[in-house]
């Protein structure tokens, strides 16, 4: 018999998964500082976040996936002492090479995140497990856009190097909280790690709602790694000017997108997720209309952060809710073949980004996100009949399978 969730347990759940996340998004405000501390260029530097991505988007793969096979507390408790391992790492670096070790060895191991999300689904009542999802992933999305703003602003206290000590000790002190509170749960499918490898690809192949809702997240994702990987080298040029620490103010422009997490996951418990995934799509694209004003206009560069982080947002609660109804005893292996091609999507972009800036400046960086954006939309236009559990039209959560 699975134990419920208690509203605290979700809060802290919450919590944790958010200062999980947030260690894969330190860097990103402080990219400038790093890349003159080294010598780098700008696009050496936004290599920083591809190689967070892509450590991310290994740990998915890899990592993920045993969460339906091996005790949850336990390796939730262990993954994010490795994380603050990599953390460490990156705080004592000598060199560009050694932030690129510490950056992608605490972006695998921060994976932690995902496996929390799941396990919270998996603890909550049916008809509660869209509004908990929601809340577990405010706090993921408070921990990606807060992270910059607390990261700048121990920059201009300190050196680039201060918010990953404090991260570090963050990172400890959760995994002892996490020890506490988590309760011990163990389904043991009496699958090798292979099978349960091999088991992933074929939820790909069998599941035409996953494959979609990968598409629509990797889309996503990436537009979002879009702006912010290169927004910072925008707010650092001339007409802004800003220090590293009024770079990261700009995390906060995108709370309100946020918080808006266990709204979309209600609308999904209504049966609304489909119509949440195609406003949130057009929400977007638009977005990024808003945005090509920013390199003149301030006021338009924070309405476009707001739009696109609430659009990110609304889109990935939307795709949770629907994959979690596909297979219940599956869920960390939906969860890592999705969040794999999410975070794949925002490697790519990140990467996409830092060139289109070298390349184009701000409208560069303007065109490959909408882009970007135009290619989710029109595969929601194109298939969105396919992208709910169970076929056409939208229909309560199921219960099938559920304790």
């Amino acid at each position: 018999m699975k134990k419920e969730l208690s509203p605290l347990l979700v809060l802290i759940m919450a919590a944790a998964t958010g200062l999980a996340v947030a260690c894969n998004y330190y860097a990103q405000p402080l990219l400038p500082t790093i890349a003159k501390a080294f010598g780098a260029s700008p696009a050496r530097a936004g290599f920083i976040v591809t190689t967070a991505q892509m450590g991310y988007g290994l740990g998915l793969l890899l990592i993920v996936p045993l969460g339906d096979l091996v005790e949850r507390r336990g390796l939730v408790v262990y993954m994010s002492l490795l994380s603050a391992a990599g953390l460490l790492i990156t705080a004592m670096a000598p060199s560009m090479a050694w932030v690129l070790v510490g950056t992608g060895l605490t972006g695998l191991f921060s994976v932690v995140a995902q496996l929390l999300v799941p396990f919270a689904a998996t603890l909550a009542a049916p008809e509660r497990r869209g509004k908990v999802v929601g809340t577990v992933m405010s706090g993921l999305f408070l921990g990606i856009l807060l992270a910059r703003t607390v990261a700048g602003a121990l920059a201009n206290l300190g050196s680039w190097r201060l918010i990953y000590w404090v991260g570090a000790v963050a990172m400890i002190l959760t995994a002892a909280v996490l020890r506490r509170v988590l309760p011990r749960y163990h389904e043991p499918l009496g699958l090798s790690y292979l099978a349960l490898m091999r088991s992933v690809v074929t939820l790909f192949r069998d599941e035409p709602v996953l494959r979609l809702r990968a598409l629509f997240g990797a889309t996503a994702f990436g537009a979002f790694s879009v702006l912010w990987t290169s927004i910072s080298f925008l707010l650092a040029a001339p007409p802004y000017g800003y220090s590293a620490g009024t770079i990261g103010l700009f995390g906060l422009a995108g709370v309100a997108g946020a918080l808006a997490a266990s709204g979309a996951g209600r609308l999904g418990d209504r049966g609304h997720g489909q119509r949440v995934t195609g406003w949130g799509l057009a929400l977007l694209l638009l977005s990024w209309g808003v945005l090509a004003c920013g390199h003149r206009s301030l006021a338009a560069l924070v309405a476009g952060i707001l739009l696109l982080d609430l659009a990110a947002q609304a889109i990935h609660i939307s795709n949770q809710h629907a994959i979690y109804r596909i297979r219940p005893e599956a869920r960390n292996r939906l969860t890592a073949g999705y969040m794999t091609c999410y975070f794949i999507g925002g490697a790519v972009c990140s990467l996409l980004s830092a060139s289109a800036y070298g390349l184009g400046g701000w409208a560069g960086v303007t065109v490959v996100g909408a882009a970007v954006s135009a290619i989710g939309l029109a595969g929601w236009a194109l298939w969105r009949h396919q992208a709910l559990p169970g076929g056409p039209g939208e229909r309560p959560p199921s219960r099938v399978g559920e304790s």
